[in-house]
Parts: structure tokens; C-alpha cells; sequence
């Protein structure tokens, strides 16, 4: 039986390979995207230390009609704010870009959410299929600066790999 967590720490390149081989793995031939989003974002809490989030918020029509927002999905961590306007803090801000959004001090953004007082820094990398925006993934953690370049390459290829999975 498979673990799906590393054995102990690894470089950020071969950590995500692992990653992607575990998503890889779990989300094939699946096609129920919230499992699918529910055991991801359980690998990224197993997988990625000095988390206080991870998880998914997935584009939803907006519950006052019209335009479409961002509404939680599976995550593991503290309660999340349930709705986000695309443009709207950095998870918001990723959905209207359709670029990653690598947060060393989310304090300093400008209009960030704080769902989480504890969150110090964030990366949120949008889900695209067929160029438009269909999920964010986001990570929160309590740690300024946490986050590289090569979490956000990792991340961004998880999310290549989910687009047609959810």
C-alpha cells in the first residue's frame, strides 16, 4: 500500500515529481471532480510543510447572477471564506489574471481576504482548461516568504495535470 506522503524531506524538484505521480495515481480515470479535488488537496497538506491552508476554490456562477466568482471547494486547514469576486484578493486576483500569484506578505497586497489572521504568505495557481478558468489551487501559509519559485512551478504543473480531472 502506497503512503502518499514522502518519506522524509525532499529537494523541491523531486518533491513534486513524487507529488504528480501521487496525483497522478489517485485522480486517473476518476471523474468526480470534488474527489478528486478532496484527495489533492489532502496530498498537499501531506506533502508541503508549514501549510495553514490548501485547497481549492473552483469557479461557480455568482449566487446574486451574472458574473461567475470563486466558491470553496475541498480543503484542508481552519474555515475558509466561502465566496471570493474574481479580482478580489489574491485568490481573486489569480482567477482575473489567469497568472500564479506568489505571496511573500500577504499583508502588503492590496485587497487581500484574511479568512486565516494566521495566513503570512500565499500562492494560488489557477486551473485552466481550454484558456479559461475553471479552479484556483491555494496555499496559505503562517510563514512570510514560504513559498519559491519552485513551489509555484510544482504547483503549476499539478495544475496542468488536474485541468482535464476536475
Amino acid at each position: 500500500m502506497y503512503d502518499f506522503k514522502p518519506a522524509e524531506p525532499l529537494p523541491a524538484d523531486e518533491l513534486y515529481r513524487e507529488l504528480l505521480a501521487a496525483a497522478g495515481a489517485l485522480t486517473e480515470g476518476e471523474p468526480d471532480a470534488v474527489a478528486n479535488m478532496a484527495n489533492v488537496a489532502a496530498l498537499l497538506w501531506e506533502f508541503l510543510p508549514d501549510l495553514n491552508w490548501a485547497g481549492f476554490y473552483r469557479v461557480a456562477p455568482s449566487k446574486k447572477g451574472g458574473d461567475e466568482e470563486l466558491v470553496l471547494g475541498p480543503f484542508v486547514g481552519r474555515p475558509a471564506c466561502i465566496r471570493i469576486p474574481f479580482g478580489s484578493g489574491v485568490c481573486g486576483a489569480a482567477a482575473q489574471s489567469r497568472a500564479t500569484q506568489l505571496v511573500a506578505d500577504v499583508h502588503a497586497f492590496p485587497g487581500h481576504i484574511a479568512c486565516d489572521a494566521a495566513s503570512a504568505s500565499e500562492l494560488v495557481v489557477p486551473v485552466l482548461r481550454d484558456g479559461a478558468v475553471i479552479a484556483v489551487i491555494d496555499l496559505d501559509s503562517p510563514t512570510p516568504a514560504r513559498f519559491t519559485e519552485a513551489d509555484a512551478r510544482g504547483i503549476e504543473a499539478l495544475a496542468a495535470l488536474l485541468a482535464s480531472r476536475l
